[in-house]
């Protein structure tokens, strides 16, 4: 029957997806990468086997939710203090330098407009699309490496949250110059609401967890109800402060990372995430890719909108570490964990299509900037980690 579909598509994923990560793995690359090119392969780019669906497009964000979460859960506070203002700084020109890049790139291509019009506009926003950082991926890759609670990997993960709200706010700035959406101010207050709320209701969480850590310790229930909380603070963060879900995922994960039993936790989690929901989001990246509408111009166009949309997260946050007083070294990590692009930078282009900013071919270019940020910032991070540049 068509309408359990889903079921197969599920098993060739998680096939794929597990023999291309061990694939990925004995090619000395991240398992991640490997998973990509599997949805790669099985979606509409090549096979065609299996396509996008809306249970497949639930499951992967159930996946990027759950990363996020261990991330979260992972996070050492003492060194999260330490970063809190470097990251912003790290954050604020990660946004800034791939705004201001991606506005000249596309005006440099369809012409350019006086500060207003609507071709300045459209410009704005591609800048807006190519500021949007999703590290999930560079997450998995530092957790397999094992640096995902170093400084580096610290500094990243906290900077990708600033970068979010912060593009929150650009978007909804650009939208309203279209004449759409709600006020810059009234996001921003949203925004600041979220984050004073998770810390009051953050503390009391912590306290009840905490008890019952101390009453039913190594017992599933934990982990169950810590799960249940994650997934509540990830549909309030959207649903009701227009903050990206992934970000009450973290939130989530940092209120509860200083729980006696937070390993066991993590590794109950981590079970699921890593069996089923993980690889289906990554694979997801790859269903998405397509290359039906393209044109020459065009791909000239998406090959340089990719190329200015790393640079500018390399040269924007690597600099800025540097003038944090990061060794070039770990500057250059903190770039590459900076340029992966995901779900963010999807919504943020779904915005711009209904807002009538873009049309639909330019999300091919944006699938392309994810996939190429997905593949190649877990291998140049392992590069990069290996023992002669530790």
């Amino acid at each position: 029957m068509e309408s359990l579909r889903f079921i197969i598509d599920v098993a060739l994923i998680l096939f794929a997806a597990k023999a291309f990560g061990i694939l990925a793995r004995k090619l000395h690359a991240p398992e991640v990468v490997g998973e990509i090119i599997a949805g790669l392969i099985l979606g509409p780019a090549i096979i065609g086997i299996v396509n996008q669906s809306d249970f497949i497009n639930k499951m992967a964000e159930i996946g990027v939710i759950m990363l996020m979460f261990e991330a979260g859960l992972t996070t050492d506070m003492k060194k999260l203090k330490q970063t809190g203002l470097k990251a912003t700084v790290i954050a604020c020109a990660g946004v800034f330098v791939p705004l201001i890049l991606g506005a000249v790139l596309f005006m440099s291509f369809y012409g350019f407009g006086p500060i207003g019009s609507e071709q300045f506009i459209k410009g704005l926003f591609i800048g807006t699309i190519m500021a949007a950082t999703s590290v999930s991926i560079t997450v998995a890759a530092l957790k397999e490496l094992g640096k995902l609670s170093s400084t580096v990997g610290t500094t990243v993960v906290s900077a990708a949250i600033i970068d979010d709200v912060i593009v929150i706010i650009v978007l909804t700035f650009v939208l309203s110059a279209k004449g759409t959406g709600t006020s810059v101010l009234t996001t921003m207050l949203k925004a600041i609401l979220f984050f004073a709320i998770a810390i009051i209701s953050g503390f009391v969480v912590y306290k009840v967890f905490k008890w019952l850590d101390a009453r039913y310790e190594h017992t599933r229930r934990i982990p169950i109800a810590a799960l249940c909380y994650c997934l509540f603070m990830a549909y309030v963060a959207e649903r009701y402060f227009g903050i990206a879900d992934i970000t009450g995922a973290y939130v989530a994960g940092v209120v509860l990372c200083n729980l006696h039993d937070v390993k066991y936790v993590e590794r109950k989690v981590d079970v699921s995430s890593y069996m089923v929901f993980a690889p289906i989001f990554f694979a997801g990246i790859g269903l998405k890719v397509s290359f039906e509408n393209f044109n020459p111009t065009f791909l000239f166009f998406s090959v340089a909108f990719v190329f200015v949309a790393l640079m500018s997260k390399i040269i924007g946050c690597g600099t800025s570490a540097k003038l944090c007083r990061f060794n070039w070294n770990d500057s250059l990590k903190i770039g590459i964990g900076m340029m992966t692009r995901g779900e963010v930078a999807l919504i943020t282009a779904q915005k711009g299509l209904s807002a009538g900013l873009i049309t639909s071919d330019y999300f091919t270019a944006v699938i392309l900037m994810i996939l190429v940020s997905s593949i190649l910032a877990p291998v140049l991070l392992k590069v990069l980690y290996k023992p002669k540049s530790a």
